[in-house]
């Protein structure tokens, strides 16, 4: 396996702590377009972030197992996308956080994000994903 495909393995795994993070913490609650997303799907808000997360997870894991494990060419835009997504979610958590002066769902778990999105992203930009794509 190549460090872009354990990279981003990383990566989805860290979501998923993420995802738990924020779970426990109740972001729903807290986080106004959480909760909107999370009402778009239910009533219960609860159980609106746990389809999202749950189907944000597996999603992650289906594009490992898959496209990044097997080398589609769709691998690159892909990673592109979870850089991205991570990449907010590393840079907004603390940035809320400060907002709020003090402890906010999801700020424990996202410099790991943040770290773990440069490191895909540098991986992507020096070509190690279109190898790893091609191969």
């Amino acid at each position: 396996m190549t460090r872009f495909q354990c990279a981003f393995g990383a990566l989805v795994l860290a979501q998923a702590a993420h995802s738990v993070e924020e779970y426990v913490g109740r972001l729903w609650e807290s986080f106004p377009p959480a909760r909107f997303l999370t009402g778009l799907i239910s009533q219960d808000l609860r159980l609106g972030f746990l389809v999202i997360n749950v189907s944000l997870v597996a999603f992650g894991l289906w594009c490992f197992l898959w496209p990044v494990r097997r080398g589609w060419p769709s691998a690159v835009p892909l990673a592109w996308g979870w850089v991205a997504v991570q990449l907010i979610n590393g840079i907004g958590h603390p940035l809320w956080t400060l907002r709020q002066g003090g402890y906010t769902p999801g700020v424990a778990t996202a410099p790991l994000l943040l770290a773990l999105a440069v490191y895909v992203a540098v991986q992507l930009t020096r070509g190690i994903g279109h190898s790893a794509a091609a191969a």
